[in-house]
């Protein structure tokens, strides 16, 4: 059976099809009645007809689509943003397209031919913007997640309060009672990780007491595992506490901590930040900061279709949460 058409509907509701475009396009007030917009309604439903998205978007110069560029999918927070972006685009008749850049933070290549002609916008997380130039061009409106306020570059910006998350942990620590800490960072030069160290520091700076060391790790279980035993065997006190810049870094400072024949959290305390799934997998259980990866998402898509109705976009830092588990507890010594 062939596909009603708009021609079908206007013929069973008696009316042309200009009227049957203004009604199912919600622009017939003031221009048909309420009665025939009805009748083209119950027309429309009795035939089971859908309009043409892709032809009715290609008049009106919009695709409704928006393209997520992340680092990576193998780390689940980026997952979670994704699930919360789609929620309101579908909300709005819009899709999302999914795209991992190939070279992590750096600068990510045009997924399509002509990426410009195929998008309404771009929404990226946890990168820089000048890493999107050639997706984004000067046309496309960019919302960032999870990246520098500062950057004028983006129309809109989202991001979680990582400073105060990071003040959080710091202080649940200090308050156990430890005071040699060791900050194993990520080897990844952003914003995001620079703020969570920048945080850690000017915590302890107010316990006159604490001493912090820093080691820098990369974003692998296997390489913060080589990254934490390195920093765990060198010379002096050995640190009661590891704050780690996420729980993939956390998961290989517990490999390390075990491999140096210690115990956790009994000799040394580890702490993660992000609250992955990966969080509750390790054992102990990782105590840790849970971020609101599903909200950010739909913060940043609501972000994007705002910029795109002209409107102002909530810019408010979103509030994180300290998850405390069995990986922390107060110092042997």
């Amino acid at each position: 059976m062939a596909r009603p058409t708009s021609k079908d509907v206007a013929r069973s509701a008696g009316v042309s099809q200009a009227a049957v475009s203004l009604v199912l396009g919600d622009k017939w007030r003031g221009r048909v009645s309420e009665t025939t917009a009805e009748r083209v309604r119950a027309a429309a439903r009795d035939l089971g007809y859908r309009p043409n998205l892709a032809a009715r978007n290609l008049r009106l110069g919009s695709t409704r689509t928006a393209l997520l560029v992340v680092p990576a999918l193998t780390n689940d927070f980026f997952a979670r943003v994704y699930t919360g972006a789609a929620r309101i685009a579908a909300a709005h008749d819009f899709g999302v397209v999914l795209y991992p850049s190939p070279d992590g933070i750096g600068p990510a290549k045009d997924p399509f031919a002509s990426a410009r002609s195929a998008l309404d916008g771009v929404i990226a997380s946890s990168m820089a913007a000048g890493a999107l130039t050639d997706i984004r061009g000067a046309d496309l409106p960019l919302v960032m997640l999870d990246s520098d306020p500062a950057d004028t570059t983006a129309a809109a910006h989202v991001n979680v309060d990582l400073a105060d998350g990071m003040r959080r942990m710091t202080a649940h620590l200090l308050g156990l009672g430890h005071r040699r800490f060791l900050h194993l960072a990520a080897a990844v030069d952003s914003w995001t990780f620079s703020v969570r160290a920048e945080a850690i520091a000017r915590t302890l700076s107010e316990a006159p007491d604490a001493t912090l060391r820093t080691a820098h790790a990369p974003l692998s279980v296997h390489g913060a595992r080589a990254a934490a035993e390195a920093a765990l065997t060198t010379p002096g006190p050995r640190p009661t506490a590891v704050i780690c810049d996420d729980d993939i870094i956390a998961a290989g400072a517990c490999k390390a901590v075990r491999r140096q024949g210690l115990r956790i959290p009994h000799d040394i305390s580890v702490a993660g930040f992000d609250d992955l799934a990966l969080s509750t997998a390790v054992d102990p259980e990782l105590t840790t900061i849970r971020l609101p990866a599903e909200l950010v998402g739909e913060r940043g898509m609501q972000a994007l279709l705002h910029v795109l109705e002209g409107k102002e976009p909530q810019n408010d830092a979103l509030p994180v949460e300290l998850v405390v588990r069995d990986s922390t507890a107060p110092p042997a010594s």
